[in-house]
């Protein structure tokens, strides 16, 4: 025999059964939409867009900072190495002042050592001219502060005769603030150490 409860029953049931989908649906469904969301935030995040002479859309991928490390760092070494040793009559002050913001007080100590040992002194005395030929740096990038090692060649013009010289250096990178147009990579030298110089053989 049927009652009416037996009815109840069974439509509790399926009212139950129909909630749980639904909200199992819209959970998965959240969930879904979440995801989907938030991996479209990240392209964004990682793409820019230009627009082409013929108004099409052409995706710029941004490069991490982490990817462009060692382009930054060599080219920080370079300009530093540039700076600090091709020098002359004419530019010295001004190089020497902008390689100061590319390092720390140990590129600072070196200076003021190369000035109180007559360096610039007898530049000027006898109208050298110092040119940087190469060079090459040797990076660590494992972890901060990362480890460099670089060799420049460079010639001093004495006139009548071209001396030429091997320095290999070392030192420290720290990555800083960048500073425009002082410090445009965002590095600063440490720990900054002539190891070795010497004459090598000019080239014919």
């Amino acid at each position: 025999m049927k009652t009416p409860y037996k009815n109840i029953y069974s439509v509790l049931q399926t009212n139950r059964f129909v909630v749980i989908t639904v909200v199992s649906g819209a959970l998965i469904s959240s969930l879904f939409f979440g995801w989907l969301m938030y991996d479209m935030h990240r392209m964004a995040l990682n793409n820019s867009f230009a627009i082409n002479t013929d108004g099409s859309v052409i995706p710029l991928k941004w490069v991490s900072q982490k990817e462009n490390l060692e382009v930054e760092a060599l080219a920080h070494l370079e300009l530093f190495h540039t700076y600090f040793y091709n020098i002359d009559t004419s530019n010295y002050l001004r190089n020497l002042e902008k390689a100061l913001w590319l390092g720390n007080s140990s590129v600072d100590n070196l200076y003021r050592q190369k000035k109180a040992d007559g360096v610039y002194n007898r530049l000027l005395q006898y109208s050298l001219v110092q040119k940087v030929l190469s060079i090459e740096s040797q990076l660590d990038l494992q972890a901060e502060p990362y480890q460099f090692k670089t060799t420049t060649i460079f010639e001093i013009n004495r006139g009548t005769v071209v001396d030429r010289y091997e320095l290999v250096s070392s030192g420290n990178l720290i990555v800083v603030d960048r500073n425009y147009p002082t410090n445009t990579h965002g590095l600063l030298i440490t720990n900054y150490f002539e190891n070795t110089l010497k004459k090598i053989n000019n080239e014919n």
